[in-house]
C-alpha cells in the first residue's frame, strides 16, 4: 500500500509539470537521509548530467527520504517509479547475497587499496549485474568511511581493550560475528537509542564513521575514537533497468560518464568533511583519536574467511577483490 501511494504521488507530480519539462526526458533520482559530502555528490551528478546532455536529460530530485527508507527506494527502482538511487551496500546484500562480502571484516587496509577495487570493472562489473533480473543493477559507488570503535570509558589500544565490552552494532550478521571474535558484546540496536544507551552505560561503546560523533553528537557521551578500520561498507548508484532502456546509448554513456564524475568529487568531498568533522570533535567535545595494529584484529576474525570458502560464489569474489588489491 505505501508503495502505491509513492507512485500516484510521483504520478501527481510528473503531471503537473509544465509541457516543455514533459517533453525532455527527466530522470528522478530519490535517496534517503545523507551525510553532506553524498548530497552535494548526487546535486553534482545531476548537475553533470544535464549539462552533458545539453538539457535533454533533466534531474528530478526527492531528497531524505521523502519516498521512503532505502528499501523502499530499491523497490521503487524495481519498478521504474525511481529511476537513480544511492542504498548502502549493507542492504544491498539482501537483494544478492555477494553485496555480503563488503561487510567482511579488515578486507582494505587502507582507502587506497579500497579504491582501487571499487574502481576495477573486473570485480565490480559482476557484482552490479547481479540483480538485473530484478529490475536494477549498480552502476557506481560512493564512499562511505571506515567503520572504527568509539567508546565512553576509555580507548581500545588493542584487543583486549573490547573483552566483554557492549559495543552496538549495525543489525548485521556479520557485524554481530565480527565483534563477537573480538571478543565483544554486540548490541544491535537503532542508531535512534545510542546516545541514551552510551549516556546511562547500557552501551560501553559502539562503531561507526566520524560524523557520528558531531551528527548524533555521541562525541558528547563516548569521547575515545579508535582507527582500526574494521569496515569499509560502499554505497552503491542505482538505476531501474526499464529506465536504462528507454535511454539512448549515448544519453547511457553520458551517465555513466556523470556518476563517475560524481564518485571522484564525492571521495574528495568525503575526505575534506572527514577532517572538519574530526577538528570539531575535538575541539566541541574534547574527542581523542587513537590508532591501533591491525594484525592481532584481523587474526581474531580469521574464521569468518575460513567459514567463506563454503560459499562459492561469495569467495570467488572475495579471490577478484584479493587479485585486484595485488595488481
Amino acid at each position: 500500500m505505501k508503495l502505491l501511494r509513492r507512485i500516484v504521488l510521483l504520478t501527481a507530480i510528473l503531471l503537473i509539470l509544465p509541457a516543455g519539462a514533459r517533453a525532455d526526458t527527466i530522470l528522478r533520482l530519490a535517496y534517503a537521509e545523507n551525510s553532506q559530502p553524498v548530497k552535494e555528490a548526487l546535486r553534482f551528478l545531476g548537475e553533470q548530467i544535464e549539462s552533458n546532455t545539453h538539457g535533454e536529460v533533466k534531474v528530478m530530485y526527492f531528497p531524505d527520504g521523502q519516498l521512503g527508507g532505502e528499501r523502499e527506494l530499491v523497490e521503487l527502482t524495481q519498478v521504474g517509479v525511481v529511476d537513480i538511487t544511492k542504498v548502502s551496500s549493507g542492504l544491498m546484500e539482501s537483494f544478492s547475497p555477494v553485496y555480503g562480502v563488503f561487510s567482511l571484516p579488515y578486507l582494505f587496509a587502507n582507502p587506497q587499496e579500497y579504491y582501487k577495487v571499487m574502481d576495477d570493472p573486473q570485480v565490480m562489473e559482476s557484482v552490479y549485474q547481479s540483480t538485473a533480473a530484478q529490475g536494477f543493477i549498480g552502476v557506481g559507488w560512493y564512499d562511505s568511511g571506515a567503520r572504527n570503535f568509539y567508546m565512553s570509558k576509555g580507548p581500545v589500544r588493542n584487543l583486549g581493550d573490547l573483552q566483554g565490552k557492549k559495543i552496538r552494532v549495525m543489525q548485521s550478521e556479520t557485524a554481530i560475528r565480527t565483534l563477537r571474535l573480538l571478543g565483544a558484546s554486540p548490541i544491535a540496536m537503532s542508531q535512534a537509542e545510542v546516545y541514551t544507551s552510551l549516556q546511562q552505560g547500557i552501551l560501553d561503546g559502539a562503531e561507526n564513521n566520524e560524523f557520528a560523533l558531531t551528527i548524533a553528537r555521541h562525541g558528547e557521551v563516548a569521547r575515545y575514537y579508535t582507527y582500526d578500520m574494521h569496515t569499509r561498507i560502499p554505497d552503491i548508484l542505482l538505476m531501474s533497468s526499464l529506465t536504462l532502456e528507454k535511454l539512448t546509448p549515448e544519453q547511457q554513456k553520458v551517465i555513466r560518464e556523470a556518476i563517475k564524475a560524481s564518485t571522484e568529487f564525492e571521495k574528495m568531498a568525503w575526505e575534506a568533511e572527514i577532517e572538519k568533522t574530526k577538528l570539531s570533535a575535538i575541539q566541541d567535545f574534547n574527542v581523542e583519536f587513537f590508532e591501533v595494529d591491525q594484525k592481532p584484529f584481523q587474526q581474531a576474525v580469521q574464521p569468518i574467511y575460513d567459514e567463506l570458502k563454503s560459499r562459492p560464489d561469495l569467495y570467488a569474489l572475495y579471490q577478484k577483490i584479493q587479485s585486484a588489491k595485488a595488481r
